[in-house]
């Protein structure tokens, strides 16, 4: 290993174990502790601040500076790091994803980018073309509200297109599926409201506490499949435990209803996207309620059918 590289593993292992000793660094670096104590010179030479401590509790860590460490990566976290923003279909050469990315790979040893850098120019992620991502500095803004459990006033757009604006007390952002949502407390209760979707961000008055207990993803889960306009129930041909571990929870909350059966009950506001969902279930049902679910449902059936003539 060269020099240079040398180095920037020291600076990496005094950045991780901050008190690390010469002869610790040494054994990490697999040289002598003589060579630790000058690559660690090198570093200082190069301005990065390391200050020395003596005694048996003594050892090196970074120094208070002007110049901020450099960031150190290793050819295979910056090969995951590449993958990760190809993964979330993130442009990767244009906007502020591919800016950023193109400057931590501009600041890295060109050992170290050169397998990363490869992957960013030749591999071509296929668009996702239901992603909807939200805006940078609105999703930082709502952490943030999160974090302070500020009151905070967002412009909501719904999906019809109609702008209102909503006092919430924001509880937590949650990911689920490519899509950002905002989990909050309103005065009509709690709503999930999707981040792409919120136009302006502003602090409100005062502060609040979430609720106990709290599991944000769940939240989210359950509240996806209530309160909206069209009823759903579908009795399921096998046991609750059995179901459960099949149904998405997402669809709807299950009931037992006798020893091999329960039931699927929810709500939705697009019965042809739920009846979509029940095709892949693997398990025996019957839609028993909701008149534009059965109507959605007889719909696609009869396509299928017509397709196999």
């Amino acid at each position: 290993m060269n020099p240079t590289a040398r180095a920037l593993q020291t600076l990496e292992l005094i950045q991780t174990s901050p008190g690390i000793t010469a002869d610790r660094l040494a054994d990490k670096l697999g040289v002598t502790e003589r060579a630790a104590r000058r690559y660690v010179s090198f570093l200082r030479d190069a301005g990065i601040p390391i200050a020395a401590s003596r005694g048996p509790y003594g050892g090196y860590r970074l120094g208070r500076g002007l110049r901020p460490p450099p960031l150190v990566f290793s050819a295979t976290e910056a090969l995951g790091l590449v993958m990760a923003v190809l993964d979330g279909h993130h442009d990767a050469t244009e906007g502020p994803v591919g800016q950023a990315l193109g400057k931590i790979m501009r600041a890295l040893p060109a050992p170290v980018a050169e397998q990363a850098s490869a992957v960013r120019q030749s591999a071509a992620p296929a668009p996702d073309r239901g992603a909807a991502r939200p805006d940078p500095t609105l999703t930082a803004a709502l952490v943030a509200a999160c974090e302070q459990r500020r009151r905070t006033t967002v412009r909501y757009r719904s999906e019809a297109g109609t702008e209102r604006d909503f006092d919430v007390e924001p509880w937590a952002v949650v990911i689920r599926h490519g899509r950002w949502y905002l989990l909050c407390g309103t005065a009509h209760g709690r709503r999930a409201y999707r981040i792409d979707r919120v136009r302006t961000v502003s602090p409100g008055v005062g502060t609040f506490d979430p609720p106990t207990g709290l599991d944000p993803v769940q939240e989210l889960e359950d509240h996806l499949a209530v309160g909206w306009e069209y009823t759903v129930e579908v009795r399921i041909s096998a046991p609750l435990a059995d179901a459960a571990g099949r149904v998405p929870r997402s669809l709807g909350r299950l009931e037992p209803a006798g020893e091999d059966a329960c039931r699927l009950i929810a709500t939705t506001s697009n019965p042809g996207w739920y009846a979509r969902q029940l095709t892949a279930f693997p398990v025996p049902f019957t839609i028993v309620g909701g008149p534009e679910l059965r109507a959605a449902a007889r719909t696609i059936a009869q396509r299928l059918l017509a397709s196999t003539e």
